[in-house]
């Protein structure tokens, strides 16, 4: 009777990619572990925070175990594309959950029991982010390879615009309904949606399915949605912030400051979609001898 013979690829613990994988399972398992222990992470602040270093920890453990039993092949995804992605999400979760936390619930003069563990664990979420960062920093592709889309730099870009406009998603809490605000809306949401899709159809081998020249589409489009996030960059603090100062006091879930915050983000992601631009032209129309 034929027996399975069972895989092990010790590379996939050996490795540059797999020791920060290792490191970051261990870090992002130490960050929770702390902070559950204190039992102070109420609200929706640390809701976030907690169920990032989860996330991160359960789906960083699974893909270690897919490539050190060399299962990841029988999967219906582009595996390089995928791990890529979720490297970039990763990161951007934890090093948002790193200055939250500690914004949100360290106390100064910082003296208690309770104190000293959330310090702990700020500093391994602060680690546990190099770990995730040194592993796109690891995978990224190098000049000239589009084998793995999401591994290269606009596609690294595409996760970074998407995670920004979810952001700036969490803060949309009051727009009064305004024009022009509202325009600002449908630019984060249809861009977001548009970014999504090119996400998950790169990762589910779908894009060879689109009849047109998909590089020329993608640059096409990164040049509209960099034109929309131009005019949202002028819109909304524009519409959000005329006639209105500051509110003394102004706490967390301020108004005021979310609207601040909103306009931040959105110079960040159009400066995003400008670089994704130029990367994106560069590999359709300049090609290397």
């Amino acid at each position: 009777r034929t027996m399975a013979v069972a895989t092990v690829n010790l590379r996939a613990l050996t490795s540059w990619v797999g020791i920060a994988r290792l490191l970051a399972v261990v870090l992002s398992c130490l960050t929770f572990s702390l902070v559950a222990s204190t039992g102070h992470f109420g609200g929706p602040y640390g809701t976030w925070c907690m169920f990032t270093w989860c996330f991160c920890f359960a789906v960083t453990l699974l893909v270690l175990l897919l490539e050190l039993l060399e299962l990841y092949p029988l999967l219906p995804l582009s595996w390089d594309d995928f791990t890529s992605a979720f490297s970039m999400l990763a990161a951007l979760m934890v090093f948002t959950s790193s200055v939250i936390f500690p914004v949100t619930f360290i106390s100064s003069p910082c003296s208690s029991n309770q104190c000293a563990r959330q310090v702990v664990a700020t500093t391994s979420s602060c680690l546990c982010f190099l770990a995730y960062a040194a592993e796109v920093a690891l995978t990224r592709a190098k000049p000239g390879d589009i084998s793995s889309f999401l591994s290269t730099v606009p596609g690294l870009l595409k996760v970074f615009e998407a995670y920004v406009a979810c952001l700036i998603f969490s803060l949309l809490d009051e727009y009064n309904w305004e024009p022009g605000l509202m325009w600002c809306v449908a630019v984060y949401s249809l861009c977001f949606i548009i970014t999504l899709l090119i996400i998950i159809f790169t990762i589910g081998r779908c894009l060879t399915y689109i009849p047109c020249p998909l590089e020329k589409m993608l640059v096409g489009y990164n040049f509209l949605a960099l034109l929309m996030y131009l005019t949202a960059t002028i819109l909304w603090p524009l519409y959000s912030f005329r006639g209105r100062s500051r509110p003394d006091p102004c706490g967390t879930n301020c108004p005021w400051n979310k609207h601040l915050g909103v306009t931040f983000l959105t110079i960040f992601n159009l400066i995003a979609y400008l670089v994704d631009l130029v990367y994106s032209t560069r590999m359709v129309f300049v090609r290397a001898p």
